[in-house]
């Protein structure tokens, strides 16, 4: 038998602008595991604890994995919470007899006692252990990397696609530096550039865009003998915290003065192109324009809304894309998900096939987004909102929208849910009875994600900004702890 190594997956992304707060509820939500349920749910899929598992596989570790928990996108993590899923991580670690640890981190949780999560596990676990004990961390690259993180971790590791594909072999690839690293072959540690933007201004996309040459070049320095991790970060901009924004992360040894040159190439690359938006954000009555004389060969009109994005913590109950639909008559359309708890639990009394009155959606916030639509609405069907993945991001891995049901509107048949959960999988509407890929015009809110699954049976893709929480329009946000000047904020360079 080889290495001890202790592992565990942790993931929130904070929106500190989100009035909900994330309690214990909201991790078992999403999901909450413990003893063998996390290896038999997410040991086969593409997730990182896959990734490690196919390490100690590879390596003949003795692994223990505490847990695995996420909470959708949300407001800060109380203290509860916080401490709920962290002592156990802790508690562990403290008994001893591990050559390393493991853990798969989002790097943008935001508790309301800390703004640096990630970096306040860190720093616990390293209370309790040896300095000498190697950690190595997976990110999300929308982390908002602390200095805290990059001193207590000695190896990180962030995702290299957006839409993330290369969860697991992210995984394996920190495994692997880990191994080298408790043999002594070497011993790594990480150095940081950072720019003073809120986030990358395309958000990270490695699809098409300037992030595509980024990562060529990222991928080349790694091949170099003594460079074993190179991590594009495009930052987080809607958590309000000092260290937010983009990084460049280089995991080594030897040389680090040019190590941090190289970094800080990238990082001045991301200035430079500071302006160089990718997407356009249609308003919401341009798309519905567009999607009412839409007639594409290859496929659906897909529209994204940007702005209420569930993954990035908006609300998803933004009533704006939708009443322009409707205003459009657009017809043979679908619209997913509606954020509604409410009106869902109105019509479990109701008969499939009734005709209803509802006060639909924009009850959270409606100064973001609009407030609730009055609609006459025709019961399709409910459900317990339960679905499995079978895309090339959540491909056999279960969920959940809660309560659910699907309503028609006019021309468009809309999934109302109960749980927050961006659209990045084909089956979150197969599952409900809607074919995507059979209408002509197919509404969703999510940024980015949604392209690995919905880009095949798209005839377009259009981008729009219903002016929710996620809005890319700053300005309107009310930032009070970010280091100042910030772009786009303010246009002037601070070296940080």
């Amino acid at each position: 038998m080889g290495f001890k190594v202790l592992t565990a997956e942790v993931s929130h992304e904070t929106n500190t602008f989100s009035a909900l707060q994330t309690d214990e509820d909201a991790f078992r939500n999403r999901f909450f595991l413990r003893g063998e349920a996390p290896l038999a749910e997410r040991g086969r899929a593409n997730t990182e604890l896959a990734g490690f598992l196919d390490a100690g596989r590879a390596h003949d570790w003795d692994i223990t994995h505490v847990l695995s928990i996420a909470a959708g996108p949300s407001g800060y993590v109380k203290r509860a919470a916080y401490n709920w899923f962290c002592d156990p991580i802790v508690g562990r670690a403290s008994d001893g007899g591990f050559d390393g640890i493991l853990l798969a981190l989002h790097g943008a949780m935001v508790a309301d006692f800390c703004e640096d999560g990630e970096g306040e596990l860190l720093r616990r676990i390293r209370k309790v252990i040896d300095r000498s004990i190697p950690i190595a961390i997976t990110l999300d690259p929308h982390a908002n990397v602390t200095a805290q993180m990059v001193e207590l971790a000695d190896i990180i590791v962030s995702f290299k696609t957006y839409p993330h594909v290369d969860m697991r072999q992210i995984a394996r690839q920190a495994g692997d530096i880990l191994e080298r690293t408790m043999s002594g072959e070497i011993t790594p540690r990480t150095i940081m550039a950072r720019v003073p933007m809120l986030e990358e201004v395309n958000g990270g996309r490695t699809d098409i865009g300037p992030m595509v040459a980024r990562l060529e070049k990222a991928r080349g320095y790694e091949a170099l003998d003594d460079v074993f991790a190179v991590s594009v970060n495009a930052g987080f901009a809607s958590a309000d915290i000092n260290e937010v924004g983009p990084t460049v992360l280089v995991t080594g040894q030897g040389d680090f003065e040019a190590h941090k040159r190289f970094a800080q190439t990238i990082s001045d690359d991301m200035w430079e192109k500071r302006e160089d938006v990718l997407n356009r954000y249609w308003t919401v009555e341009e798309a519905a324009r567009h999607a009412a004389t839409f007639r594409g060969a290859e496929g659906p009109l897909v529209i994204a809304d940007y702005a209420d994005n569930p993954g990035a913590g908006a609300y998803g109950d933004s009533t704006a894309l939708l009443k322009a639909l409707l205003d459009a008559n657009v017809a043979d359309a679908c619209f997913g998900p509606m954020v509604d708890g409410g009106a869902v639990e109105k019509l479990q009394s109701c008969e499939i096939g009734a005709s209803v009155q509802i006060a639909l959606g924009g009850k959270t916030d409606p100064a973001f987004g609009g407030g609730p639509l009055d609609v006459e609405a025709i019961l399709l069907s409910l459900s317990d909102g339960d679905f499995v993945g079978d895309g090339p991001m959540t491909g056999g891995l279960k969920d959940s929208f809660g309560p659910s049901a699907t309503v028609r509107i006019g021309g468009i048949d809309v999934l109302i849910t109960t749980l927050a959960r961006q659209m990045l999988d084909l089956q979150q509407f197969r599952t409900f009875g809607i074919e995507p890929e059979q209408r002509r015009a197919v509404a969703i809110k999510s940024m980015q994600h949604f392209r690995a699954a919905f880009e095949p049976v798209a005839g377009e893709i259009i981008t729009c900004d219903s002016g929710a929480l996620c809005t890319p329009r700053y300005g309107r946000l009310p930032y009070k702890n970010v280091r100042r000047p910030m772009f786009p904020l303010e246009d002037n360079r601070q070296e940080a």
